[in-house]
């Protein structure tokens, strides 16, 4: 028995009782605000995507605000409550939650919910975010292009039945948890920004050359065996979603390898759209958007919506990884040659920008070299992110086990 475990039989030696969160809570859902409607300052508000990027577990303050006159006609979770995110780009996203614990009320969004009752917040949200609880709610989520969850099946859901005082005393222990690991990682996050201005200043330097070295200039249309974009199957045809289809979008390109995408689409989506296959070790480019001229690799065959650009390089003229390292490398000017308020691109200002190019074993010896710092720095299965990853796993798994109880025997 490890120390979690003795823990959990010290504080539940007999086990607890679970029972439905509808009979121990209240839970009603917020009311739709749009991005546009939030400012800087007045009434605190909650944001259904906030929770997911900029929340924690626990917050007293809010990020962002609505004018009263906005506010007035829309709802509050009140200090203690407990807010949940109920809609989402994927399955796992589904039930993230944060205590409310500031000294006022908080307008909430459509996309969340308020979960009051006679609990610990602090537990609450811990449970809430927990394996035990997720693993209860996924057969019970809708999905298509959003995945979402209704008040009714949230409250379904089992809540464990605690006194107070030990809800309290788990949540302290997973806020040390959370604290330490916090620390660990913003060590590490420190490391791999050093690393990253490391590798950046090599890059540099490998990818700059003289007059007087053999390089030939031509556009990425040239080096190409074929340019293309994707297409997006009609959101909220369930038929078309959900497949066995990778479907990549441009949120999902950041200067890595691709294996696997957060969306997949069906046989019936594909024939319905324009999305197309895409072989894999291409380069792909985003066009539109936040994440315009940041680019990416597929270690898999997969199809993409339009805002890719999806260059699969002809090997007898460039090393498809090489390719990547000079997009990456020209990022801002890339960016700049984008249109409108996101700098968006099109396929022609890509397929035209310009690449040097060595001869081929030149070409080799730079990836080789940068590759090794990209890993360092980029890669999610090795290096600095790995070892971040593992860290957040390790107090995932803690959390879990202090949140998973044997259950009270009849």
């Amino acid at each position: 028995m490890n120390q979690i475990e003795k823990l959990i039989e010290e504080l539940c030696p007999n086990g607890v009782e679970y029972k439905p969160l509808g009979e121990v809570t209240q839970i009603y859902r917020g009311k739709r605000f749009v991005k546009a409607d939030m400012q800087e300052s007045g009434v605190p508000c909650m944001h259904y995507g906030e929770i997911y990027t900029k929340y924690g577990t626990s917050a007293t303050e809010s990020i962002s605000y609505l004018s009263k006159v906005r506010a007035k006609s829309l709802r509050f979770a009140q200090p203690n409550d407990v807010v949940m995110a109920t809609a989402g780009e994927t399955i796992e996203d589904i039930g993230k939650s944060v205590a409310w614990l500031g000294n006022e009320p908080i307008v909430i969004h459509d996309a969340c919910y308020v979960i009051s009752g006679k609990f610990d917040p602090k537990f609450a949200a811990y449970y809430f975010n927990s394996r035990a609880f997720k693993d209860q709610i996924r057969n019970k989520i809708s999905s298509s292009k959003i995945s979402s969850i209704s008040t009714k099946n949230v409250a379904k859901t089992l809540f464990p039945i605690l006194p107070i005082h030990i809800q309290e005393e788990i949540s302290e222990t997973l806020e040390l948890f959370e604290k330490l690991e916090a620390e660990l990682e913003a060590e590490l996050e420190a490391e791999l920004e050093a690393r990253k201005k490391q590798y950046e200043f090599y890059r540099d330097q490998l990818l700059t050359f003289t007059e007087s070295e053999r390089v030939r200039w031509v556009t990425l249309n040239e080096v190409a065996q074929r340019v293309s974009s994707g297409g997006t199957p009609r959101s909220g045809t369930k038929e078309f979603y959900n497949g066995s289809i990778p479907w990549l979008r441009t949120q999902d390109i950041d200067y890595r390898d691709v294996y696997k995408t957060s969306v997949s689409i069906t046989e019936a989506g594909l024939n319905s759209s324009s999305a197309k296959w895409v072989p894999e070790n291409s380069v792909i480019v985003a066009m539109y958007g936040a994440t315009a001229a940041k680019v990416a690799v597929n270690k898999i065959p997969l199809t993409t919506n339009q805002a890719c650009c999806n260059i699969t390089v002809d090997s007898n003229i460039a090393h498809y990884r090489y390719v990547y390292h000079w997009i990456a490398k020209q990022y801002f000017i890339l960016k700049n040659l984008g249109e409108g308020s996101q700098n968006n691109l099109n396929a022609r200002k890509i397929k035209n920008f310009p690449i040097p190019i060595p001869p081929l074993e030149e070409q080799q010896r730079i990836v080789n070299i940068l590759d090794k710092f990209d890993a360092l720095v980029n890669d999610l299965t090795s290096g600095l992110p790995a070892e971040i990853e593992a860290r957040r796993q390790q107090y995932e798994y803690y959390r879990d086990q202090l949140l998973t109880f044997k259950e009270l025997s009849a």
